[in-house]
């Protein structure tokens, strides 16, 4: 898939110079060395925040004892585990450093050992933040994650404060965050696979230029999957 097809699915749109950014994103990110973990399990672990009463939101700022750990959704750990969670912390690492943004994390959709189907973050660079969006239409009233998964149509919020303003429903981990990407995965059939999520501090964030960039890691990390 390329960039024109995925803005056509997406209802992304990117400019004729953003379509080709995108492209050469691709080609760039599949030149990066993968990202050596700091230990054997530094991949597959991480903190995250408590959940509030219902599991409905994060408490942020609050860690959990437990970390996550994504060996039980992934199936173990083995090498085709450990070489792919290599390559898509190095792709965060080196978007996140390209383009300055504040968060950045990769969620394929998979099915958890209780039998739901899930977002689950991969790889993430920014603030510890939940680990599993459930994919359901309930939850997707209140978090974009689960709505672009379920939809796979990309939404762009530049002003988080205008649009809770204007009634929009918002799931709000960090209180920092005002401009936000989230955007489909897919699969070369156009099915959707998970979602990329991007977050910003300052509203307006997301230019063509950087939506391009964050495009080319949506379609990149796709063909990993």
């Amino acid at each position: 898939m390329n960039a024109a097809r995925y803005a056509e699915l997406s209802g992304i749109a990117l400019s004729s110079q953003g379509l080709a950014i995108a492209d050469a994103q691709v080609t760039t990110l599949d030149q990066l060395a993968p990202l050596a973990p700091a230990g054997p399990l530094a991949h597959y672990l991480y903190q995250v925040p408590e959940l509030g009463e219902g599991g409905a939101c994060s408490l942020f700022g609050q860690l959990a004892e437990e970390p996550y750990d994504l060996r039980p959704i992934m199936g173990g750990q083995n090498a085709d585990n450990d070489a792919l969670l290599a390559r898509l912390n190095a792709a965060v690492e080196h978007v996140t450093a390209q383009t300055q943004v504040d968060w950045l994390g990769l969620y394929p959709a998979k099915v958890n050992p209780i039998g739901d189907k899930v977002l689950v973050k991969y790889a993430y660079c920014g603030a510890p933040s939940r680990p599993e969006f459930p994919l359901t239409a309930e939850f997707a009233t209140i978090s974009n994650n689960a709505t672009v998964g379920l939809s796979g149509r990309g939404r762009l919020i530049q002003d988080v404060a205008a649009y809770l303003k204007d009634g929009g429903e918002y799931y709000t981990c960090d209180p920092k965050v005002q401009a936000e990407l989230c955007i489909p995965l897919y699969d070369e059939a156009g099915n959707t696979i998970g979602i990329l999520d991007a977050e910003a501090f300052s509203p307006d964030y997301f230019s063509d230029e950087k939506l391009a960039v964050f495009v080319g890691l949506a379609l990149w990390t796709a063909r990993q999957l």
